[in-house]
């Protein structure tokens, strides 16, 4: 009986033949084109008979043991495997459907192997082994190509979307805001507008939120442009714009010291609307919210304190995460994308500033920025 990796060579055909037929049955492979993903294997299969003729030290049996041969993701040369999984991911494949196809590659490679062998020795055993070790390799690097393609698929799908929608949404909201001021509506068409100009505007928020979620997300930060700039201003015009899409919540307003530095007002306009606005969804209804702004000798301190549920200690540290909603969230309000904080705290950073949460039974919930004046 030949060695595996002669076997490999030498019936490369017959195997492709097997993972072919399999490959085929899949639901989504009438539409597909095979001769690709068959290079792929053919490669996959041919570095696998290389790497079995190939010594091996027993620190670099461990070191694959533990994932740490795998190729990393960035080089210029990627595998035949990462391969396999980007184009898997392009054209529609789930991570089980991949999965499935390296277990019948291995299972074709090792029932037609075992047909040749009449008794196994040591050496095949050790064969066996490193031949399922490359396998469970070449599924790491395919996996990690496939959900890295598809997480940038999404990512660029909804910066696609939020950039198409915003000129419908700006033709909305320009619109009713002028019927709105024209005053020549009546009830109940006035309210009606109304209710149409506050829905346009929050939902370009949301696409707002949408395209720094997804610039964050390709490696960029959120871009400021600094201007002397008065806290005091902003903090009136974000708790009346807030107080004015949530009348049922009352939101106070202290100020105190000055409250002048050097920061991007737009940027912190869009972060304060978000922490306001979350410490209204997520707070006891009757309670109010209070928004505290202070001036230090170098920075200036705001805070949003609510009544709210407490937010346990092992969630404090995930609140800032796109997509995340506390088991403590009061369920008033589900309107929004789970992007807020994580937008506040990008914004927040890009001024070179920090980010307290303090949430207690007896004090509620309190977020507290702390923004430098200066860079």
């Amino acid at each position: 009986m030949s060695r595996l990796s002669s076997f490999i060579r030498e019936n490369i055909e017959p195997i492709l033949e097997e993972w072919d037929s399999f490959a085929r049955s899949l639901p989504m492979a009438a539409e597909m084109s095979f001769d690709m993903f068959r290079d792929h294997a053919r490669e996959m299969l041919a570095t696998i008979a290389t790497d079995l003729d190939t010594p091996q030290s027993s620190g670099q049996e461990d070191a694959k043991s533990r994932g740490k041969s795998d190729a990393v993701e960035g080089t210029r040369d990627r595998t035949a495997a990462q391969e396999h999984g980007a184009g898997r991911a392009e054209h529609g494949f789930n991570v089980a459907y991949m999965v499935a196809e390296f277990r019948a590659l291995r299972a074709s490679v090792i029932r037609l192997w075992s047909r040749t062998m009449r008794e196994a020795n040591a050496t095949d055993l050790a064969d066996l082994t490193r031949f399922n070790e490359a396998i469970d390799q070449a599924i790491a690097e395919s996996i990690t190509r496939f959900t890295q393609d598809v997480a940038e698929s999404k990512d660029r799908f909804l910066a696609i979307l939020a950039h198409d929608l915003r000129t419908p949404l700006g033709a909305i909201i320009t619109s009713s805001k002028f019927m709105v001021d024209s005053a020549e509506l009546e009830e109940p068409h006035r309210t009606l507008v109304d209710r149409i100009h506050t829905s346009g505007r929050r939902m370009n928020q949301m696409v707002v939120d949408l395209l720094d979620f997804t610039r964050t997300r390709f490696g960029d930060s959120i871009p400021v442009v600094r201007v002397a700039t008065d806290m005091r201003n902003i903090v009136h015009e974000v708790t009346a714009e807030v107080s004015a899409s949530y009348p049922a919540t009352r939101i106070r307003l202290e100020t105190s010291g000055d409250l002048r530095g050097s920061w991007d007002a737009d940027r912190l306009t869009q972060a304060l609307i978000n922490l306001i606005a979350n410490a209204v969804q997520h707070g006891f209804e009757k309670s109010p919210v209070v928004v505290t702004a202070r001036g230090l000798e170098s920075e200036v301190e705001i805070a949003v304190q609510n009544d709210g549920p407490v937010i346990p200690p092992d969630e404090v540290g995930q609140l800032f995460r796109p997509m995340k909603h506390s088991r403590g969230n009061s369920g008033r309000d589900r309107r929004h994308l789970g992007l807020g904080l994580y937008i506040v705290d990008k914004i927040i950073e890009a001024h070179g500033g920090s980010i307290d949460v303090a949430s207690s039974k007896s004090d509620g919930t309190r977020f507290t920025l702390h923004l430098p004046r200066q860079s």
